[in-house]
């Protein structure tokens, strides 16, 4: 399989970078100290049409696939992984559903907003008493015979993108009844932000991420039509397993991105930083370890392109989407450490860029599926249940 990049996406990875260093770089860090979300990145990276990026052009989309969305979100996060998990959760967990399971009608509803970043799209499936066990589902929704409307009750927790001024809606997971067997059934359900008795709470305060939008979403008898089901009724759980497995490989070129930067921050740094008459870049320790990091980053994208690949060509592809994102988080976790080590006492200080990365990294192994959950599915796939 070929992993180098088409002339086409080439393209777009250097008009991602420019866009990175160029526009990025010199804001996040004030963004992010002040943990306020850049809403002024994120407009120009809809007029770039990144948002839009692997939906069709009938929906506002650029027309590409989820190897464009990757290439732009691991140069994103050379730079920024804030500005890079926008864009992930917009279009993989805000977007994507809508895409995949959507009827006509409500793709052509918010797909355009969604694409064009003129909007953000948020995915509400962890729940206090449920962050891996998805299918504990509490939250629940019954369908009123008078009104026919849902009628939602629930609470849910770490809900990326769930609060800016421009998030239009969230697609909830609740239980709308039960199995013959007792199973619940946990469906799909579209709330448009602002729906009564939707309450958004104030942003987390975070380890990292901080120019991201992340918190937690009550809803208290809030009623939306009965359109607004997305996908089949009691298919919601397994629809989101899907778009987890999609989503898996966005998460891990993000986290090669981190992990590439951390590269490319300790190579300008070691060669700066003078000590003892001479470069640190001198040093062998100092040579040995930032070839080690690129030699991570380099296995890293070669993991999750490879899933990339078989997910654009409709192959299966959910043991490389773990393999990908359980590699390429560990990675990037190794890489922020080494870069901390490498830039020493300046690597705690906010101001350079390793101390973002060393804070966004960790989160890496725990959002989207932990590294344990993906480990689960890389067994089971290779037969080992029990």
């Amino acid at each position: 399989m070929n992993h180098r990049l088409t002339p086409e996406l080439e393209e777009l990875r250097r008009t991602v970078e420019e866009f990175a260093h160029d526009v990025v770089a010199p804001k996040i860090g004030d963004f992010y100290e002040r943990h306020e979300f850049p809403y002024e990145i994120v407009r120009e990276m809809g007029r770039m049409g990144l948002f839009g990026l692997p939906f069709p052009e009938e929906y506002g989309g650029m027309g590409g696939d989820y190897l464009a969305l990757g290439v732009a979100l691991e140069e994103l996060a050379r730079v920024d992984s804030s500005v890079a998990i926008t864009l992930e959760a917009g279009v993989s967990l805000g977007a994507m559903p809508l895409y995949r399971f959507g009827t006509e009608e409500q793709k052509r509803q918010w797909l355009p907003k969604l694409c064009s970043g003129e909007m953000l799209g948020a995915f509400g499936l962890t729940e206090p008493d449920g962050g891996s066990d998805a299918g504990a589902t509490r939250t629940t929704a019954r369908l009123d015979p008078e009104t026919d409307e849902w009628v939602i009750n629930g609470t849910k927790c770490f809900i990326t993108n769930s609060g800016t001024d421009i998030t239009g809606l969230v697609t909830v997971t609740a239980v709308t009844g039960h199995r013959p067997d007792g199973r619940p059934l946990i469906s799909a359900i579209i709330v448009p932000s602002g729906t009564p008795g939707f309450t958004v709470a104030p942003p987390y305060s975070k380890v990292g991420w901080n120019a991201s939008d992340t918190r937690e979403l009550s809803f208290s008898d809030v009623r939306v039509p009965k359109s607004n089901l997305l996908g089949e009724e009691g298919r919601g759980y397994a629809q989101f397993l899907q778009i987890l497995d999609e989503g898996r490989v966005a998460i891990a070129a993000l986290a090669t991105g981190l992990a590439q930067g951390c590269v490319d921050e300790s190579v300008k740094y070691a060669k700066e930083r003078h000590a003892f008459g001479r470069p640190i870049a001198a040093n062998q320790a100092i040579q040995f370890k930032i070839a080690d990091m690129e030699m991570r980053a380099h296995t890293a994208r070669l993991a999750w392109r490879d899933a990339a690949y078989r997910l654009v060509a409709g192959e299966p592809f959910k043991k490389e989407a773990a393999l990908a994102k359980l590699h390429s988080s560990t990675v990037a976790v190794d890489n922020a450490r080494d870069a901390t080590q490498i830039h020493g006492g300046y690597g705690f200080m906010n101001e350079y860029p390793v101390a973002r990365m060393w804070r966004d990294s960790k989160i890496l192994e725990i959002g989207e599926g932990t590294s344990e959950v993906q480990r689960m599915l890389i067994a089971r796939e290779l037969g080992l249940t029990s």
